[in-house]
């Protein structure tokens, strides 16, 4: 796909972005975003950031942070837009968008829950930060000191991988 392409290609693509986070109803992260948008249709990168910056200058889509986070959302004027142009898209990639995104959505969901990073203070120290977020609120935060980077990655991907029964185990000992 050329970003010089006639301007209905340009205007399907932007619309299946506002499609996609009409469906939503909630915000969603950039990388997210992008990954419901290839599962419905084929997009080079550096198109998709170049629409979403062009539906933001229109106030069609709004960014703000969120635990941390740029997460996207439409506003009442890409609804609006959505409405009348909704006509652009056709049949069969709101068919792909329909069936595709419900199993799409699960994993952004489930990814969007566990949340692991690991920040230097200097050579030796890093904090490592694990979190368990649920619609939308933190539920469980915990800050942890690290030694090295290897032990500070160590402990991220034993959160992301485990954190559904650290977190019980946590709270038990806290309990008694």
């Amino acid at each position: 796909m050329k970003l010089t392409q006639d301007g209905e290609t340009l205007a399907e693509n932007k619309v299946l972005i506002l499609y996609i986070l009409n469906k939503l109803n909630e915000p969603i992260t950039n990388d997210n975003l992008f990954r419901l948008v290839l599962c419905v249709m084929d997009m080079n990168y550096f198109y998709f950031q170049q629409f979403l910056l062009d539906l933001l200058e229109k106030n069609y889509i709004v960014c703000f942070e969120q635990n941390g986070k740029n997460v996207y959302q439409i506003t009442e004027n890409g609804k609006t837009t959505l409405n009348l142009t909704n006509n652009i898209l056709p049949g069969i990639i709101k068919l792909k968008a329909d069936t595709g995104l419900d199993s799409k959505l699960k994993e952004t969901v489930n990814e969007q829950a566990i949340v692991a990073e690991y920040t230097p203070k200097n050579e030796n120290d890093y904090t490592v930060t694990c979190k368990i977020i649920e619609n939308n609120n933190c539920i469980f935060a915990i800050s942890v000191f690290a030694p090295s980077r290897d032990e500070a990655k160590k402990i991220v991907d034993n959160w992301k991988e485990n954190a559904y029964s650290i977190y019980p185990e946590i709270l038990n000992s806290l309990n008694k």
